[in-house]
């Protein structure tokens, strides 16, 4: 049905759909968690709340894009994660204390329920730092020097901040009164971070990988691709603008701050992607050298087709059910 070339560029278009859904998705309730007050308990059960339906549904897309990654990309998914074992590990960990936390801050003693949201909170800022740190190294192309653990220890803190800036928009939308003028001020700061951090990324990644320099600096490609990072600015300008007309009557608008940090995450994606593509292992394997057997690959698209849309089906009707302001936290 289709080529062995054109099997790779499907799933790698894939796997990145799904690494972009889950820095969205994942990223603000990894947000939320960040964010987590601990010593205002109405405050915290609410904001656990307006991610309680979705948090754990959230993590398919990551499950999801690793597996893609070691179906489609064996040799590609050795050599990531051998340069990326310790982070990996810390992720694992982290998300596994999220877990935890979430179910034991309900069922312990009431006095035990700080301690767990404590766990959560950590977990939550643990899983975003690994997240930053990997995606630092894979920036610097998994380089064993001083300066590329400096600049993954800094993406480490600016995907934190980036996350706890969708999760305060998220807030935003779910929430009212008092939390939700807390969420805006957060979002004020964390945005602040976020740009600072996003500027950083795209400075370093052209000086220290010359063939992201040609790319973006080529005439006439320079002209098209342009509009990105001019297109991510404008929308952090609009971001502050609206986060200084809310609260607004009625709630007007609150879901403008989340939307426009939805974008700025899609458009930071696309600079990445196409700074490294065809490469999926920077400057060392292209998606074609490390794609499995063309005929592993036609029979896993297959199960693609079908799993895929199950997916978006299922996560687009959660949302549906679940929409609107945040109500009281109930476990089942």
């Amino acid at each position: 049905m289709f080529e062995a070339n054109s099997l790779a560029v499907i799933f790698v278009a894939l796997m990145g759909f799904s690494i972009l859904l889950y820095a969205i998705l994942d990223g603000y309730d990894l947000g939320v968690g960040i964010l987590l007050p601990l010593t205002q308990k109405d405050d915290s059960d609410t904001m656990i709340a307006s991610i309680g339906p979705f948090w754990d549904a959230n993590e398919t897309w990551l499950v999801l894009a690793i597996g893609l990654l070691l179906i489609a990309f064996p040799a590609a998914h050795s050599h990531i994660f051998k340069e990326l074992y310790l982070p990996t590990a810390v992720l694992l960990i982290s998300l596994v204390l999220r877990g935890v936390a979430f179910d034991f801050r309900a069922k312990a003693a009431f006095s035990h329920k700080a301690t767990w949201n404590k766990v959560f909170k950590v977990g939550s800022l643990l899983a975003a730092m690994s997240q930053g740190y990997m995606l630092g190294m894979y920036v610097m192309g998994f380089e064993d020097t001083l300066a590329a653990y400096i600049f993954s220890l800094l993406s480490a803190f600016g995907v934190a901040a980036a996350y706890a800036y969708i999760g305060a928009c998220w807030l935003i939308m779910k929430t009212e009164g008092a939390l939700q003028v807390q969420a805006v001020n957060w979002a004020k700061k964390t945005g602040i971070l976020c740009f600072i951090g996003i500027v950083a990324v795209s400075a370093v990644n052209p000086l220290i990988n010359p063939d992201v320099y040609a790319k973006w600096f080529a005439w006439p490609t320079t002209l098209y691709i342009l509009p990105l990072p001019i297109l991510c600015f404008a929308l952090f300008i609009y971001s502050l603008m609206q986060l200084k007309r809310l609260p607004a009557k009625h709630d007007k608008g609150c879901w403008r701050p989340f939307v426009a940090a939805v974008v700025i995450f899609a458009l930071c994606f696309f600079g990445l992607a196409f700074s490294f593509f065809p490469y999926i292992v920077p400057g060392k394997l292209t998606i074609w050298q490390s794609a499995a057997a063309p005929e592993s690959l036609s029979f896993i698209f297959w199960g693609a087709i079908i799993v895929v849309p199950v997916i978006i089906s299922y996560t687009i009707f959660s949302y549906r059910v679940f929409w609107g302001k945040v109500q009281e936290l109930r476990y089942h």
